[in-house]
């Protein structure tokens, strides 16, 4: 799917209030150049990062299966059809599915942005289960704790000896923490919205915050 030219134009406007520098200077780039939706696979590479154990470069294939890490001092951009992913430095994920759909995605350690297409999707991150559908999450992952923000969307959130918490969010309004079997408000961190809006512009949609040429007002 293409973004139309009204469309590139109007997220071209969008990223320019959120600053030049990092994720909305590269999709800035991007639109201009006309690369909106993204190239599957590793899409964006700062640094050095792994599929399957061997050395990944931008335009290495990711496929449902695989496991991707990234390095101390790395970054990588990943696309996997209707979903996409922005890895921090030192995080390992593997994602599974079935007859060609991204169902279950393991964060085995590290920080990751993810947005998922309209479907349900299993996430396994330390001692939570989460299962959301077609949303914008953030989870970073330190030993047994958790942090996970749900950016937007519907979530279900489990963890051994603790009732399952439901969390429905349109603009991060309730990260949390988890640690055992505590589920504790949490500071929103270490992502924003820029960031957002280039993973969605990679697999052709935008954030709902956008929705009606009404733009974020808030930059974290």
């Amino acid at each position: 799917m293409n973004l139309s030219d009204r469309r590139r134009r109007e997220l071209l406007r969008a990223i320019a209030t959120l600053g030049a520098a990092g994720a909305s200077g590269y999709l800035s780039h991007a639109l201009a150049a006309g690369d909106i939706p993204g190239t599957p696979g590793i899409n964006r590479l700062e640094g050095s990062a792994t599929v399957n154990g061997k050395p990944a470069k931008v335009g290495t294939a990711v496929g449902l299966g695989d496991r991707i890490a990234t390095a101390a001092g790395s970054q990588a951009v990943v696309v996997v059809k209707g979903d996409a992913f922005l890895m921090r430095p030192q995080t390992v994920i593997e994602i599974r599915g079935r007859e060609g759909v991204l169902s279950d995605m393991l964060v085995a350690s590290g920080k990751v942005l993810s947005v998922f297409a309209k479907k349900p999707v299993a996430i396994k991150a330390a001692t939570a289960s989460i299962g959301i559908r077609g949303t914008g999450a953030y989870i970073e992952v330190d030993g047994d704790e958790v942090y996970f923000c749900l950016c937007y969307g519907e979530a279900l959130l489990e963890v051994p000896g603790a009732p399952p918490r439901a969390v429905k969010t349109t603009h991060h309004e309730e990260p949390l923490l988890v640690n055992g079997s505590s589920i504790a408000k949490g500071p929103f961190r270490n992502h924003t919205d820029d960031e957002l809006i280039l993973l969605e512009a990679l697999t052709g949609r935008e954030p709902p915050f956008m929705k009606d040429g009404k733009y974020p007002l808030n930059k974290y």
